[in-house]
């Protein structure tokens, strides 16, 4: 199992277009919810699709809730596996993992921007960090998503969609994209390969 990208089983739909994306760039990929796995792995990264709830029972159900605040090494949250490393969200009014500051709500409801957001929107750079090496201020990655982050001390990219929010995170050796770095093309490509340089 060392060496190998372990992929959090939180039950979400994402697995396969994930799994090929990062055995594209070279990577031995295993999915699981085995927490000595886990803890072995080089790399950990939290998918998600779905629900907060759903995922955070997931998670509790395999004592995971426990294990992944205290690994060391890369931790990378893609969609919900990025809201699930916060506070909580609005999302069944859950409590999530708490290592980073903040809670996802609900886009407003606004004609103008219908929920969820599905589709490609502008990355902006607020921060500097190894895993938004090669990223540009306007470069494009793809979103599906009904809950946000705010911007804080916390975000290193933001995108804007009726209004700002956090596009990408980290602290620490936990980092996560709102976005889907597997179906955004090069700069989702070079994103997943930065955080498996980390």
């Amino acid at each position: 199992m060392a060496g190998r990208v372990a992929l959090v089983d939180t039950g979400g739909a994402n697995i396969a277009s994930l799994d090929f994306a990062l055995r594209r760039l070279g990577h031995e990929t295993v999915l699981t919810h085995d927490a000595e796995a886990i803890r072995a792995a080089r790399h950990v990264i939290m998918p998600g699709v779905g629900a907060a709830s759903d995922a955070m029972a997931r998670l509790k159900a395999h004592g995971l809730e426990a294990v992944i605040p205290t690994l060391e090494q890369p931790v990378l949250g893609i969609c919900l596996g990025m809201q699930l490393l916060f506070d909580g969200s609005d999302e069944g009014d859950v409590e999530c993992l708490g290592l980073l500051p903040g809670r996802a709500r609900r886009f407003a409801d606004d004609p103008s921007f219908p929920v969820p957001q599905m589709g490609w929107n502008e990355l902006e750079r607020v921060g500097d960090h190894p895993l938004l090496r090669g990223v540009h201020d306007g470069d494009f990655a793809y979103f599906i998503h009904s809950y946000a982050l705010p911007v804080t001390d916390c975000t290193l990219a933001a995108a804007t969609y009726g209004m700002a929010f956090s596009a990408v995170v980290g602290r620490g050796n936990f980092l996560g994209t709102q976005f889907h770095p597997e179906r955004s093309g090069a700069v989702g490509a070079r994103i997943l390969g930065n955080f498996l340089r980390l």
